[in-house]
């Protein structure tokens, strides 16, 4: 896959982040549907905006309307979905963008070639261990009743794996916090991590 000649840029990424005053990285939340993750991600952005930052939201769902709206929800659709994300992201950080991206991702290994793509230190994961019978009550897009009724076929949590990660910077369980103590943690963490200021 892929070919032709990596062209290099006579503006470096160094230079970009530089010109915004800010280290980029990117807020990768995943959990099953209904978990809060757009919700959040929407939170953050607007927290991070408003402190002056220069942030992009990456939505799964908006995703699918363009740059994914060739794909489906087979395993390998899902894989390349994210893979595109992953590398759409990338492009953002290189950019000098914080990107925050909300994507069920259900698959470990496809959030680790995302990570390593990155690189760990613009990487920063957040789970959201939400039960799946809040998310199921939720069910935003009616995609649970669906999947119960057997109208839809592999919905993750239901007839398809979700593999929660190992290794996530936090994990939030949306049923036990709002959505402002939910974005604190995480504003929280990214100031402990010297990413932001207060």
């Amino acid at each position: 896959m892929g070919g032709g000649y990596w062209q290099s840029h006579q503006v470096s990424a160094e230079y970009r982040a530089e010109q915004k005053q800010q280290d980029p990285f990117v807020v990768w939340f995943t959990g099953l549907s209904g978990a809060g993750k757009s919700t959040l991600a929407n939170a953050l952005d607007l927290a991070l905006v408003e402190r002056g930052y220069h942030t992009y939201l990456l939505d799964g769902d908006n995703l699918r309307h363009g740059l994914s709206a060739d794909l489906g929800f087979s395993e390998t659709d899902r894989m390349e979905n994210i893979r595109r994300a992953g590398e759409t992201a990338k492009l953002l950080v290189d950019a000098g963008i914080i990107v925050i991206a909300a994507f069920i991702s259900p698959y470990e290994n496809e959030r680790v070639a995302v990570k390593n793509s990155l690189g760990a230190t613009r990487f920063v994961q957040v789970y959201l261990d939400t039960p799946l019978s809040t998310c199921e009550q939720r069910d935003p897009k009616g995609l649970y009743q669906k999947a119960r009724s057997g109208e839809l076929q592999n919905l993750t949590g239901i007839d398809a794996e979700y593999q929660p990660p190992a290794n996530a910077d936090v994990t939030l369980d949306t049923s036990q916090y709002s959505v402002t103590q939910a974005v604190g943690q995480i504003i929280g963490l990214l100031v402990k991590q010297q990413r932001i200021g207060r």
